[in-house]
């Protein structure tokens, strides 16, 4: 029904976005990756899906179409709801849910909320064959445990910023001869640019 919504970010919580278009507050729920990269009182382009109950009319919302792609995906996994989706893209990018998918890795999808290992393993069951560049319109890179330093990335994070901001400022400076320390040094002089 609603492609996107164009508008001024009124409000920002943890999980939803209210935006302001023509006079009309829409409360869209969404995710941390998406949350961080809007600000209150900027104009924004949000890719919305909305969601039709019984009992509830809800609208989910993401910055990227990459993001709503692969909501849209998880919905489509046996006993997956919006809200679980949602804690799924609120804890991974779509680029490395992706990833997971690709190489199996049930343990890292596992690691959101509400996520147990049999339902990561379903995730896995059923879109490892939905989960390509040419399915999807999306390439996914594909990250081993060494193409990213995970302590770094929760200290960064413990720190108050986005999975989002921590993971790409840890792979840019990311060199194989380097200590974890010395990456998460070089991560926050390059987030404080």
């Amino acid at each position: 029904m609603f492609e996107y919504l164009k508008g001024i970010v009124v409000d920002i919580a943890a999980d939803k976005i209210i935006m302001e278009i023509d006079g009309i507050g829409y409360r869209i729920n969404s995710t941390t990756n998406s949350i961080s990269k809007i600000a209150r009182g900027e104009h924004a382009v949000i890719y919305t899906h909305l969601v039709v109950r019984e009992d509830e009319l809800s609208l989910y919302g993401f910055t990227s179409m990459e993001e709503l792609s692969m909501f849209r995906l998880l919905l489509s996994v046996t006993k997956i709801g919006p809200k679980v989706a949602g804690a799924i893209l609120s804890t991974h990018t779509p680029g490395k849910l992706g990833a997971y998918i690709l190489n199996k890795n049930a343990r890292s999808i596992s690691e959101a909320p509400g996520v147990g290992k049999k339902t990561a393993e379903r995730i896995i069951l059923e879109l490892k064959d939905k989960i390509d560049g040419e399915s999807t319109g999306h390439d996914y890179v594909l990250y081993g445990e060494e193409n990213i330093d995970d302590e770094a990335v929760e200290a960064l994070m413990s720190l108050g910023y986005s999975r989002f901001e921590a993971e790409k400022a840890v792979q840019s400076v990311k060199h194989e001869d380097l200590t974890t320390e010395d990456i998460l040094k070089n991560a926050l002089k390059s987030l404080a640019k």
